[in-house]
């Protein structure tokens, strides 16, 4: 290995700036886009609205129904005691018949839209970069999976249900109205500005409060995940009552949003139905003028007054799925902000069966904000099967170097090569199967030990292959105790295991997948002496072959590494073995010597408090 720079560097690029924002889009361009995801679905809308025209033409019908039997009484037509009540089931019977063909098929596209939305969300967010993740918090991104999808439901069901159901309902009526006495109807178009101007004032207020809601919604489900998952620490902590308190903030300012929302929605449809009803009085009033009585049969009268009071209800309803449709524009805004943002970057064409492990950093520079480098003027070269340990203070650069190598950041200047091919070169996949990686923070998922140890490629390995990795990495030990063996369950995220069952499981994981490149961030940090020895040998094993980086803050794990590089402030400030570096008695050997002085310590005064000092200064 060495320290100079080797080949050609790449341009300077500037990946994770923030691209140019969107131009905001308006609730018009936002429900349009939204509804663009029922387009393949337009042969079961027909159907849905179908079913509604039935629906909303049986409400004129019932209105005539009756002013027809009221005039079939007054003059004694013996006939319709017989065709009357055969007319109210028929017409009962079609407005069932049309509720349910309108109410389940809307529901049946709604439903796939949403679950086509789920997918497309979870899909993306496995997509994004990794500072897209830096940059939002759990709760947030998981209430857009939840909480904003539900409200897009509400905007792309409940909203289209009523708007279809009750406004056809208000159209038939309103021709029914005409057909009857048009010059009387226009009466209802004079309030029609009117309302126009409430709901476009009510429209503004929906759509900010449901964008706090959002946030708020989404503040709520952190805490809550935040609590789930940290219990044992607030337990041990007593911070029950500092959680319950932010929950309790965090909930209640949810809740005031959500009050703004219903007092916007509980003054703008009364304030509504007061015109209608103000357009009423004045119909009624002129219906019962002595001209229009002498010209009328007492059923039409009753048919038309009948039809003018059956219109308020539709239009309350009408009236408040704004608010409905507001919410679902709001997530919907949302969501489609999380389903632009560019995904990862993989435009690399190159891939290979398995790498030899030849690595090269050629000035490699990095950065999380601009002006504040992580990494500076990194530059080394690695041997195919060369261990390599990286040592130093906690923020020095280490992980954030490792990083670089399966892409999960992209590198802001400089190049880095794997067998001489740049890594945006190689297809993403492609690069990332040649990496295993086994961290302090091991992550394990629902399901049995086998599945996690065979994670993400089950289908690929046989019952042989498991069994072998479990048993190099000591994970057959305790997996024979368990109740089911490798079928027993470990819980949601390995609770069901201790810590270094969990840390045998994930280098188990490394084992099966076989990758050329390896990288131990702490592997054995959650192991006891007796375990940590196990491991350390079946490491010493899988790292044979293998290019590895190794991260330990225990300087005595990587004393026979190949090189050792001691880095501060992003950059290395020295490398060599683990003699030589004692040599050069510069960083490392006061790292050496602070560490063998805490262990002294720790073994002679088991209770000295200072012995921490040194431990965080080694760090």
């Amino acid at each position: 290995m060495s320290d100079s720079a080797s080949g050609p560097s790449r341009p300077a690029r500037t990946p994770g700036q923030p691209a140019a924002a969107a131009p905001q889009m308006t609730g018009w361009q936002v429900y349009k886009r939204l509804m663009a995801h029922i387009l393949p679905y337009l042969g079961i809308m027909g159907i849905s609205f179908l079913g509604y025209l039935i629906f909303a033409a049986t409400t004129p019908a019932t209105a005539a129904w009756l002013g027809w039997t009221i005039d079939q009484v007054a003059v004694q037509n013996a006939d319709a005691r017989i065709i009357s009540p055969i007319l109210c089931v028929l017409i009962v019977l079609f407005r069932g018949l049309g509720g349910f063909l309108g109410h389940f098929a809307l529901e049946h596209v709604a439903n796939h839209v949403v679950h086509k939305l789920r997918c497309q969300i979870v899909d993306q967010l496995l997509a994004v970069p990794v500072r897209y993740y830096d940059q939002n918090s759990i709760g947030r991104l998981v209430s857009k999976v939840t909480y904003d999808v539900a409200q897009i439901k509400g905007a792309a069901t409940n909203a289209i249900t009523v708007i279809m159901r009750e406004g056809l309902t208000v159209i038939g009526l309103l021709l029914y109205l005409f057909w009857v006495n048009w010059r009387l109807s226009l009466v209802f178009l004079l309030v029609a500005p009117c309302v126009a101007f409430v709901v476009h004032l009510a429209t503004t207020r929906y759509r900010r409060y449901s964008r706090q809601m959002q946030d708020s919604m989404g503040d709520v489900t952190q805490i809550t995940n935040e609590s789930i998952k940290g219990q044992r620490v607030i337990r041990t902590f007593n911070a029950g009552n500092y959680v319950s308190n932010r929950f309790s903030s965090a909930s209640e300012k949810n809740r005031r949003q959500n009050m703004k929302m219903v007092a916007t929605e509980s003054t703008a449809t009364p304030l509504i139905q007061l015109l209608v009803s103000i357009a009423m009085a004045i119909l009624i009033w002129f219906a019962l003028s002595p001209e229009l009585l002498a010209s009328s049969t007492p059923g039409e009268l009753v048919s038309f007054l009948t039809v003018a009071g059956m219109l308020a209800k539709p239009i309350r309803q009408l009236s408040g799925v704004n608010a409905v449709i507001q919410r679902g524009i709001s997530a919907a805004t949302s969501i489609f902000a999380l389903l632009d943002t560019p995904p990862e970057k993989d435009l690399g064409t190159h891939e290979t069966s398995r790498a030899k492990g030849l690595i090269e950093f050629s000035d490699v520079g990095f950065s999380y904000k601009k002006d504040e480098p992580v990494l500076q003027g990194i530059n080394l070269r690695v041997e195919p099967g060369m261990t390599v340990a990286l040592v130093g203070r906690s923020g020095s650069g280490k992980s954030t170097l490792v990083s670089l190598l399966p892409r999960f950041y992209e590198y802001g200047s400089g190049d880095i090569r794997l067998d001489d091919v740049s890594l945006p070169d190689y297809r993403l996949g492609n690069l990332r199967e040649q990496i295993a990686i086994v961290t302090q923070d091991v992550v394990l998922f629902e399901g049995s030990v086998a599945e996690n140890i065979a994670y993400g490629i089950g289908e690929k390995v046989t019952a042989e292959q498991i069994q072998r990795a479990a048993d190099n990495a000591h994970v057959t030990e305790f997996a024979a105790q368990l109740p089911e063996g490798f079928d027993s369950q470990v819980g949601d995220g390995g609770t069901l295991l201790s810590g270094g069952q969990r840390q045998r499981l994930a280098i188990a994981r490394a084992f099966l997948k076989d990758a050329p490149v390896l990288i131990l961030d702490e592997a054995t940090s959650a192991l006891d002496t007796e375990s940590e020895q196990h491991i350390q040998q079946a490491l010493n094993e899988l790292m044979r072959g293998r290019t590895t980086f190794v991260i330990a803050h225990r300087l005595s794990t990587i004393e026979n590494a190949n090189v050792i590089l001691v880095m501060d402030k992003g950059r290395i400030v020295e490398s060599g073995t683990h003699a030589e570096l004692l040599a050069l008695d510069k960083h490392y050997a006061r790292l050496h010597r602070l560490q063998f002085a805490e262990s002294s310590l720790a073994s002679a005064e088991p209770d000295d408090t200072h012995a921490g000092d040194a431990n965080n200064e080694a760090d």
